[in-house]
């Protein structure tokens, strides 16, 4: 609980000093995208901090070529 409670308050800290420089018509887009990111990177974290596995990617890599890897292994032997 002590760490979903940093995390919240260092996520807050961030929109206090981002969110300033982001506000107006010219920077709509940048808004929308770091809140996105923002939104995304404290999800993250906290299912981290309470103990669920988070994928790798690489993880999803490898399933996607490994069936590659392994055609062109067999065609060159």
């Amino acid at each position: 609980m002590i760490k979903f409670l940093g995390i919240l308050l260092i996520a807050g800290a961030i929109v206090f000093i981002e969110a300033p420089n982001l506000k107006g018509k010219d920077k709509k887009r940048e808004m929308v995208v770091f809140s996105i990111l923002l939104i995304f990177a404290v999800g993250l974290s906290v299912a981290f901090s309470l103990g669920k596995h988070i994928p790798n990617p690489m993880d999803f890599i490898s399933f996607v070529f490994k069936p590659v890897s392994d055609a062109i292994s067999q065609w060159l032997k």
